[in-house]
């Protein structure tokens, strides 16, 4: 699995660390002249960005967003873009696979469900999307190097992706002084996605040497900045080392796949309307111990033997402990939520009745292809349920 030929696709360019802000003018200068700048529910973080790019001589277009994109605000948001050359996202999660969603749909025919998949018609796209730039305030889902944006179809009560690798961004300026900021809640859940995604794709049944390597320095290097950038915000190396964590996510996740954790993120955040990496972290210890559980009964595979060692050694990098046994990392993992105050799916507002749903919506999601083993109803059902 591991030295099986892969496919490794990214970013065009990649701008990394402290003060990179500045590049962001040239950068834009050279994709186009008329920029439609996304940002989250107000645009006054992005004042330092929007004088930037004046000063470049681009001619802007605000559109912002509320919350994590719906259907309709991608909509918007493509006959906003309609006149613009390049398409720049600034901001969390939201806004880059916002902006990341409205590239294509303004250049292409029809509407974002002709295209999404799972709810949507899951349609090719035809006609090249336009320039997109990604500039991240938040450490935690690396959405400046994926190659999907995750929408809010809020019709079928479900996230779904546009996926493709016409999405990747043509230039992701990541700095870190961006994210000294982030308040301690949002420090904790995007952190915690991070995280997830690093772990989910060591262990996915695509991961590759490639992404090994990103995981491999991003994990131990995110167990141990986390902690600190939630205590001390304005802590300058923990939030470059968060950062460059987040982006390491990234690029895994967006060529070795996820897991359960993800697979569960998405009906999940169409039903409770809550923060997706709040989601993730509400489930990543279950979701590792649902994993561990299913591959230790079923053992018998050289797959599964593998896979059991890579939890081993993700528990030594968050452990720092050479000697740590696969169980070890969940625990640590459980601590740090807990260190974090991490909130349960409870008390987010999942209810046992809604698990059986859950489960069936989850066991089509696209992110549970890349799961390292295949959970049963019932296997499934047990992740939830911890979860609560």
């Amino acid at each position: 699995m591991k030295g099986s030929p892969f496919e490794f696709a990214t970013a065009t360019r990649i701008i990394f660390g402290r003060g990179t802000l500045r590049q962001a003018g040239p950068a834009v200068s050279e994709l186009g002249k008329r920029a439609l700048v996304v940002t989250g529910k107000t645009s006054e973080r992005a004042a330092p960005l929007l004088d930037l790019l004046q000063q470049a001589g681009l001619r802007l277009t605000s559109f912002s967003i509320q919350s994590e994109p719906t259907v309709a605000e991608i909509r918007a948001g493509a006959e906003a873009a309609r006149d613009c050359d390049v398409v720049i996202g600034f901001g969390g999660g939201s806004a880059l696979d916002a902006a990341k969603a409205i590239a294509p749909i303004a250049t292409n025919s029809g509407e974002p469900l002709d295209y999404l998949e799972v709810v949507g018609k899951g349609g090719k796209l035809e006609a090249p999307p336009l320039p997109f730039l990604a500039i991240p305030t938040t450490s935690g889902t690396g959405a400046e190097v994926t190659r999907n944006a995750v929408l809010d179809s809020t019709e079928h009560g479900v996230k779904a992706s546009l996926r493709g690798a016409q999405l990747l961004a043509r230039v992701a300026v990541v700095d870190p002084d961006l994210t000294l900021h982030l308040p301690p809640a949002v420090t904790a859940r995007s952190g915690l996605d991070a995280l997830t995604q690093l772990i989910e794709a060591y262990v996915s049944c695509r991961a590759n040497r490639m992404t090994d390597l990103f995981c491999q320095d991003g994990i131990p290097r995110a167990a141990r900045a986390l902690g600190q950038a939630f205590k001390d915000g304005r802590d300058v190396k923990a939030r470059e080392d968060m950062s460059w964590a987040s982006l390491l996510s990234g690029l895994a996740l967006s060529n070795a796949g996820l897991g359960v954790v993800h697979g569960f993120a998405a009906p999940l955040g169409g039903t409770l309307h809550a923060a997706h990496g709040a989601i993730c972290a509400a489930i990543l210890p279950h979701g590792m111990h649902g994993n561990l559980r299913a591959l230790r009964q079923r053992s018998g595979d050289e797959g599964s033997k593998q896979t059991l060692e890579r939890y081993r050694q993700v528990a030594v990098w968050l452990t720092s402990n050479a000697a740590a046994r696969a169980e070890d990392g969940i625990q640590q993992v459980l601590q740090l939520c807990g260190e974090l105050k991490i909130q349960s799916l409870n008390s987010l507002g999942l209810s046992r009745d809604q698990i059986p749903e859950m489960v069936r919506k989850a066991a089509q999601a696209s992110s549970m292809k890349a799961n390292p083993i295949v959970l049963s109803e019932e296997e499934l059902t047990q992740v939830l349920i911890e979860s609560l």
